[in-house]
């Protein structure tokens, strides 16, 4: 598998990044070491996980759970020199902390804690999962107010951060580190403190994107190509809607959305699951079917040819759905199936 170097760090990680955050929960854990088993085979040696996860839903009782589980499966194979880890400290949620923003303070603890968690001495990225002033993602976008943001609160927090991030780089604990769930203004300013204070630059940004999200592509992109950053772009798969699998109103047993309703949740795949997006998420099945691709294959694929950085992140909750995601891996996207899909773009943006 190809492998490239996130940002300007000196990170080298496959192309293809396998998710963690069903990992003791939805994946139990002998699923979850065969999946890893399964991504080292074909050289996909970087996975992904966080502080809170698993998620769907994130429970108080299981914080840290997936990093445990990929911590038992490094020291069980040996094979921590042959993978690259990611994980992120959570920002406020009712969950984790009980709500309360973390500081430079928090970051050294919670780097020490992951490193407990996941039973090595080093973290190759680690990231920052909600901005403490807030953030678009997930939805929020449709009623986004930065208004109430202090500029020169926000200017001291950052600082505060990149000096526990560079104590924990010197002191060899991280590698790299990166952010997730920015906006363009917070990536800009994460660069520009790093380079004031002497700092560990952001080498990533884990956003979502998807040909049904692609909130990225302007400002985002053009600050992250400037800065030299890589995007690790999350539900790639729009959460499993562009699989096809809910079409129609159906909702497959053990499926995210089934889980998430059966849990108390609204089962729409955090506000993904509208009828706009079923209908654009049908239309990318259909254009890949024109092609004769799976449309899982073809989302992946098309994400490697955007012009700017990034690895996708794929995760499975079952081995048969990683299997069918590695089989597709390697193909070239064709130019007419490409622009395929950018004429979809414009006829269904931004669906949810």
């Amino acid at each position: 598998m190809e492998r490239m170097k996130l940002g300007g760090s000196a990170v080298e990680v496959s192309r293809i990044c396998l998710g963690t955050m069903t990992f003791g929960n939805q994946t139990a854990e002998a699923d979850a070491h065969a999946q890893m088993d399964a991504a080292l085979e074909v050289a996909m040696t970087f996975m992904d996980c966080a502080e809170m996860y698993p998620v769907n839903p994130v429970r108080r009782e299981t914080i840290g759970l997936s990093e445990e589980v990929i911590g038992r499966w490094l020291a069980r194979t040996g094979n921590r020199d042959r993978v690259e880890i990611a994980t992120k400290i959570t920002g406020p949620s009712q969950m984790v902390r009980d709500g309360a923003p973390f500081d430079g303070a928090t970051v050294t603890a919670c780097v020490d804690t992951s490193l407990r968690r996941l039973q090595t001495d080093r973290i190759d990225l680690y990231q920052l999962h909600w901005p403490v002033r807030g953030s678009y993602g997930f939805r929020q976008n449709w009623g986004f107010d930065p208004s109430g943001q202090d500029k020169a609160q926000t200017l001291a927090h950052m600082r505060d951060v990149l000096g526990a991030l560079s104590e924990a780089v010197t002191a060899g604990k991280i590698r790299a580190v990166g952010l997730s769930n920015e906006s363009a203004w917070g990536l800009a300013r994460w660069c520009d403190v790093a380079d004031e204070i002497g700092g560990p630059r952001m080498a990533a940004i884990q956003n979502e994107y998807s040909p049904l999200y692609r909130l990225y592509d302007t400002d985002l992109a053009e600050v992250a190509v400037n800065e030299d950053v890589t995007l690790l772009s999350y539900s790639p798969l729009a959460a499993g809607l562009l699989t096809g699998k809910y079409a129609s109103g159906a909702m497959p047993e053990g499926s995210r959305a089934a889980v998430d309703k059966a849990t108390g949740g609204q089962g729409n795949l955090g506000g993904r699951k509208t009828e706009r997006g079923l209908a654009a998420a049908e239309a990318y099945g259909r254009l890949a079917a024109e092609h004769g691709w799976d449309v899982v294959h073809m989302v992946i694929a098309w994400q490697l040819t955007r012009p700017f950085k990034v690895v996708p992140i794929i995760g499975a909750t079952t081995m048969d759905q990683l299997r069918h995601l590695i089989a597709g891996l390697g193909r070239d996207l064709p130019d007419d199936l490409r622009r395929g899909i950018e004429r979809l773009h414009r006829a269904h943006p931004l669906p949810y």
